[in-house]
């Protein structure tokens, strides 16, 4: 009796080193974690693409794959709440910001808003339609090619999908600018040649003001590390972070 308890005790502490190997390859049990080729992530932080693994109540990131579309997130009556001024007088793209024209250009780009979990894919938007100057100050520069800039890393720059999705991971050489994951780091990536590393800026104020206002409707936390005044700009490599570029000539 003795040697079958034993026994038994021993198959559970296989199980569970077992499972303890297997553990960890997608979402909060890995850090966050997303799974490869676009596979569902369940609740138990396993990658796959059958119902145990991509069933609503059985998954945590990536439901859909990557194929979802930002409007099972983003209503029109929710665009309106965020963007109530789009059709205002003031707005110098006013007409341009239309529910069904940002959809279409969103599902042209997949993984835009439907990255990650839930709150990923809402902090996505949030920080999309916070860097309002992207395509508000320009009308002519349609969403898609927004949305392309948006997913797209230029040079020495993430793409600030990457960034919001937690997928950078910065370098040494990015910790010592200051440039931290946040959205401080889709400002420097967008303007931070004329905001960043300047100590405070009313445009990156703003620009953070509409992120953690959008946040807010949401429902989710904005993050840390939200402006760039203390950051290096991706294009100087020789300004100490925090330095004030204000007088330089070619800041």
């Amino acid at each position: 009796m003795m040697r079958a308890a034993q026994a038994l005790v021993l198959v559970v502490l296989a199980g569970a080193l077992a499972v303890s190997a297997r553990a960890a390859q997608c979402g909060d049990q890995a850090n966050g974690a997303l799974c490869p080729g676009c596979l569902c992530c369940s609740f138990w932080g396993f990658c796959g693409s059958t119902p145990d693994f991509c069933a609503e109540s059985h998954c945590q990131s990536q439901c859909d794959g990557c194929s979802g579309s930002i409007s099972s997130i983003l209503t029109e009556d929710l665009l309106d709440t965020l963007l109530k001024n789009r059709n205002g007088a003031g707005c110098k793209a006013q007409g341009f910001y239309t529910y069904d024209a940002l959809i279409t250009a969103a599902d042209a780009f997949p993984g835009f808003g439907t990255t990650g979990s839930l709150d990923t894919q809402k902090r996505e938007l949030a920080a999309f339609l916070g860097q309002t100057e992207l395509v508000a100050s320009d009308p002519i520069v349609s969403l898609k090619a927004a949305i392309w800039f948006w997913m797209t890393p230029q040079g020495n720059k993430p793409s600030c999908h990457d960034v919001i999705t937690n997928q950078w991971t910065p370098s040494p050489a990015d910790v010592a600018a200051g440039r931290l994951p946040g959205y401080g780091v889709i400002t420097n990536i967008i303007n931070g040649g004329i905001e960043c590393g300047k100590g405070y800026k009313d445009e990156v104020a703003n620009r953070t003001f509409f992120y953690t206002s959008y946040c807010d409707i949401l429902g989710i936390s904005p993050g840390d590390n939200l402006d760039c005044y203390n950051q290096r700009n991706f294009d100087n490599v020789s300004l100490p972070a925090g330095a004030s570029t204000e007088n330089r000539a070619d800041a």
